[in-house]
């Protein structure tokens, strides 16, 4: 199976880069320098990823970031020379799925390419054996078809918080820490990871119309971590 993977970085010689570090057969690499021909190859091609620059001269990183959430749910990574924090949360809160600092470790950016589309079309039902409902209270999760209902509102939902919701379902009634989320998750050794959960929890708890200071369904335990009673 091949993937359409699309780069954005207006610095030439890091857009090659991070085309020469997924060198592999499988991945079609859609690379530009300019964020208005980017926009069209989104709007014109079936994506399965893109990896955005968040500094760019024209069309920042997180616009366009915000753009392909309003219609599309494949994983986006940004890419990006700052290192504090609040620029990290605002990529994970706006819809990214995952953020590589400059300069980066191809080996490192190819695993979490690897990791992001396994999770992607993990979440688009291939290679998927579960096929069963879990309902809780109001909320339902198909494992099926990866739709989320809540009364009888569908909850769109992109592949890494259907994730988070279906691995806390499943672990009802048990306080799950941030480490053990990000690693059932994501797939990966947590280093880090607070920001990161913390981020996509608070989306979870958005989209699922929780009251931030007392939430209904996945519930804070101060110093330890989340749970769904």
């Amino acid at each position: 199976m091949s993937y359409n993977i699309l780069v954005l970085d207006d610095e030439k010689e890091i857009a090659d880069l991070v085309e020469l570090s997924l060198n592999n057969p499988d991945y079609n690499i859609y690379k530009f320098t300019d964020s208005k021909k980017a926009i069209e190859c989104i709007k014109t091609t079936k994506l399965d990823m893109a990896i955005l620059d968040v500094m760019l001269p024209d069309i920042d990183g997180f616009t366009i970031c915000q753009m392909i959430r309003e219609k599309y749910n494949f994983p986006i990574l940004m890419l990006t020379a700052k290192v504090d924090d609040v620029s990290k949360i605002k990529g994970l809160s706006i819809g990214a799925d995952d953020y590589i600092t400059k300069p980066f470790n191809p080996l490192e950016l190819m695993a979490r390419v690897k990791s992001a589309l396994r999770r992607f079309h993990e979440y688009n039902g291939e290679n998927s054996e579960e096929n069963d409902v879990i309902e809780i209270n109001s909320l339902t999760i198909n494992r099926k078809n990866h739709k989320c209902y809540l009364l009888d509102e569908e909850i769109d939902l992109t592949p890494i918080e259907f994730s988070i919701l279906l691995y806390l379902c499943k672990n009802r009634g048990k306080v799950v820490n941030s480490e053990e989320l990000f690693e059932n998750v994501w797939k990966e050794k947590s280093y880090d990871c607070n920001n990161t959960v913390m981020v996509h929890i608070k989306r979870l708890r958005e989209k699922l119309h929780e009251p931030p200071k007392n939430p209904k369904i996945i519930k804070t335990v101060w110093g330890v971590g989340y749970e769904i009673e």
